[in-house]
């Protein structure tokens, strides 16, 4: 075991969490023997805070980067955020309606979906274990949003990135894509963490599994890919491990030195 202080940063879905969206042992153990250490433990996700919450709990773990780098929490307090400006919700909003698209609108509690049904947002919001959101279209105009899903057939996100240079498409499931506000990325949001406790980016460690994690990996020292990554996302990291359901999280960390 390394005796100086590390920060580790771990995506949840495909990461911490297999398909089952079941957490196995061996990883919980290997975060639990991290702690002891006195390691700087930290979950990176797309995800919202109110998706994050129970896990967190589970683990301990008081720190996150949520909404891919829009929402920072620092043990315990919110020291970071990026909201989208409300007119590029409006124009976004405007041009997915004449596309056919459907939209959820997230804050760090709650959200709403821009229409009262369809089958893609039953689908993507269900693999995370919730149900689909209720319709509100103009959700967007009355609280500050972190993250939006769009939901669209895969390579279908191309046209929006010629309409909105300025926001950020990033693919998560073959029927929904994240939109980030202009600068949004999970690198971001985990460099507000790494300044404020006085690491440097080399003593910084992350894992995932999924597009939205390239950012994170190219930023930090250490980078973990899980087995379960596509090819292009395991081609981008400094270390690759076995799959999230095989410990792959456990093993991971012995491949870089942290646990016995």
């Amino acid at each position: 075991m390394l005796k100086s202080k590390r920060i580790l940063f771990f995506d949840i879905d495909g990461t911490l969490l297999d398909e089952r969206k079941q957490l196995p042992p061996s990883a919980k153990e290997a975060l639990r023997c991290l702690q002891e250490a006195g390691h700087e433990l930290v979950l990176a996700s797309g995800r919202s805070p109110f998706m994050i919450a129970r896990l967190a709990e589970e683990l301990r773990i008081d720190s996150y980067v949520g909404f891919n780098g829009q929402y920072v929490v620092l043990r315990g307090k919110r020291v970071y955020t990026n909201p989208f400006r409300t007119e590029d919700l409006h124009d976004l909003s405007k041009f997915a309606a004449r596309l056919g698209h459907p939209l959820v609108y997230l804050n760090e509690s709650r959200m709403h979906s821009s229409v009262p049904y369809h089958p893609y947002v039953d689908e993507c919001i269900g693999s995370l274990q919730h149900k689909h959101p209720e319709y509100e279209p103009r959700f967007y105009e009355r609280t500050e949003i972190y993250q939006t899903m769009l939901f669209c057939a895969e390579r279908e996100e191309r046209q929006y990135e010629e309409v909105f240079p300025g926001l950020r498409f990033v693919r998560w499931h073959p029927r929904s894509v994240d939109v980030l506000p202009s600068g949004g990325s999970k690198a971001n949001g985990i460099a507000q963490l790494i300044g404020r406790l006085g690491f440097d980016p080399e003593q910084a460690y992350a894992f995932g599994d999924n597009l939205n994690d390239v950012e994170m990996f190219r930023y930090v020292g250490h980078s973990v890919a899980m087995g379960n990554a596509p090819d292009a996302v395991k081609r981008l990291a400094r270390y690759v491990t076995t799959d999230v359901g095989r410990d792959g999280i456990a093993n991971g960390l012995r491949l870089v030195g942290l646990l016995n």
